[in-house]
């Protein structure tokens, strides 16, 4: 009821601008606003997912571009996300595109942006997560090159921003494919990919840190299983599908939400096809993931971890919760007390 008035007023508003009042409100009063929303799992391992670089407490993380410069961690590691990934982050701050640029598409519970990455640049975004308590969530930190970067010169703004988070979080996300920032995408053909993870080769030589590569809906199906390959031979932890789609119907920007459910459905599943054949590598699933029936049939399909944006938006923590409530039906009718358990023998699972 709480988040029905608090999205009441903020859907009144501008949509940028109920943003920014939202998280400044989270990142003041987090411990406040998290026990008002119901606060965390009490039984964390009951809901525990392993990944092959990382275990999650829950399988629902937050997926980047909510929190851009992490400021309030405090507050979505208090409610029941396994994981939140911050950022999208650059090197430098830059302010993004024109606004307006963020746009409602209410009964379709979906969201077009056209952010820009606009952040506070990586040395305010490292303070915020320096000054933060993360408990015992994982935290992702999301990397993207400044708009003014050249694409030739983009492997080294990766590197900048690798060197400057892989010490203070628990994975890294090499993001080359917002539809926002002129020329990113380019970044995903397979050359351009490959020069900037030769280009972070030396500098991961030492460390462990989980790396992770973010995809778009829109990169060709036959395209994804030279993308896994490449993540294997530079030794990625793995792969996140997908990031917002365009729809240049609906204008400028990137879509996400349930207009983007069955394309990034249809992504994820080939994706994780492909997997199969890459069991070393990671997989994370976003986008248009909005209620349990999702996650499950993404489960059912072999994947883990997930994440969602847009359905926490418009749906608020409850989200979660009913996410968990899921969990708990089907625990119960497949007789086992731990998701793991549920996991391991989903194929026979009711």
């Amino acid at each position: 009821m709480l988040y029905d008035f608090f999205k009441f007023m903020a859907f009144k508003m501008d949509a940028e601008k109920a943003h920014e009042l939202s998280i400044g409100a989270l990142s003041n009063f987090p411990r406040t606003m998290a026990d008002s929303f119901g606060g965390d799992l009490e039984d964390l391992e009951k809901y525990r997912v392993d990944l092959n670089s990382m275990s999650w407490c829950f399988p629902v993380g937050l997926a980047a571009g909510l929190d851009k410069n992490a400021s309030a961690i405090n507050f979505f590691s208090r409610i029941p996300f396994g994981a939140v990934e911050v950022g999208t982050v650059t090197p430098l701050p830059q302010a993004g595109n024109p606004r307006p640029r963020l746009f409602r598409y209410i009964e379709e519970e979906s969201l077009r942006n056209c952010m820009g990455f606009n952040n506070k640049g990586s040395e305010k975004v490292l303070k915020n997560i320096l000054s933060s308590d993360k408990g015992n969530k994982v935290l992702g930190v999301n990397l993207g090159k400044n708009k003014d970067t050249s694409a030739e010169n983009a492997p080294s703004d990766y590197v900048k921003l690798y060197n400057s988070f892989k010490d203070h979080c628990d994975y890294l996300v090499i993001n080359v494919s917002s539809p926002n920032t002129p020329g990113l995408r380019d970044l995903q053909r397979h050359e351009s990919m490959r020069e900037i993870f030769e280009a972070l080769k030396e500098e991961r030589t030492n460390c462990k840190t989980p790396l992770f590569i973010k995809i778009s809906p829109d990169l060709p199906l036959e395209s994804i299983e030279g993308i896994f390959s490449l993540a294997s031979e530079y030794s990625l932890s793995g792969v996140i599908a997908t990031n917002t789609t365009i729809m240049e119907e609906r204008g400028n920007g990137g879509v996400s939400g349930k207009l983007l459910t069955q394309r990034a459905k249809l992504v994820r599943e080939r994706c994780l096809s492909v997997n199969a054949e890459f069991p070393e590598l990671d997989f994370i699933g976003v986008g248009g993931i909005s209620s349990f029936d999702d996650v499950w049939d993404y489960w059912k399909k072999g994947g883990v971890a997930c994440q969602i944006y847009s359905s926490f938006i418009f749906q608020g923590p409850q989200v979660l919760h009913d996410i968990r409530e899921g969990i708990d039906r089907k625990l119960i009718q497949n007789e086992v007390l731990t998701l793991s358990e549920l996991l391991n023998n989903i194929s026979d699972c009711k």
